[in-house]
């Protein structure tokens, strides 16, 4: 499969299993509403997510083939990890911290233009992405299916990679690239504000 339809593949995927989890739950309106619905506007209701996600999707693009699509593949689905530890009430210290953290460094990759080796990439993203998703987890609404929560949360979380995608991709012209390094900062000092109400 060329690597340039991979990214349109999973997320054709991701959002065919949401279509398919939906009508498994229909006679229990709870699930639906409380499940896959909760889980998709939990991180887009979280500024400290969307900074994070948005900060996932810039870097790949700053750091292109395989990057971007290698690291908004990694952070959901080590995410739903990191949820199905939550759900099962495994503790991980400081998660609030973690999420906050998550913010400045991404965003100070992106606007430091870092470019490590893809491996060092792929487990920062990741390592942020256990905090994210364990926060996801515990957060799970009672009554509700823990799996179409964990769909519409991982669904939201490729949707937000993807607008940081889009925009990573003004790294074609120098002025896009400030723009894009901008919005680095802009995130890091948003996940300080984060830091100083987690602390």
């Amino acid at each position: 499969m060329p690597l340039s339809r991979a990214p349109s593949n999973r997320l054709f995927m991701l959002l065919a299993l949401a279509l398919i989890a939906l009508p498994v739950h229909a006679h229990t309106e709870e699930g639906v509403v409380g499940g896959f619905i909760s889980g998709f506007l939990h991180p887009i209701y979280g500024p400290d997510h969307v900074a994070a996600m948005v900060a996932v999707g810039l870097w790949g693009a700053f750091l292109r083939q395989p990057a971007i699509w290698m690291l908004p593949v990694i952070f959901p689905l080590v995410m739903a990890l990191g949820g199905a530890l939550g759900v099962l009430g495994l503790p991980i210290p400081l998660v609030e911290v973690g999420i906050a953290a998550s913010a400045i460094v991404l965003g100070l990759m992106v606007l430091l233009a870092a470019k490590p080796p893809l491996w060092i990439a792929g487990l920062l993203v990741g390592i942020f992405a256990i905090f994210h998703g364990h926060a996801h987890g515990t957060e799970l609404p009672e009554a509700s299916n823990p799996l179409s929560y964990a769909i519409g949360f991982v669904l939201a979380t490729g949707l937000m990679h993807l607008v940081g995608i889009a925009f990573g991709l003004l790294t074609s012209t120098p002025r896009g690239t400030l723009a894009v390094r901008g919005a680095g900062a802009l995130i890091s000092v948003s996940g300080v504000y984060f830091l100083a109400g987690a602390l």
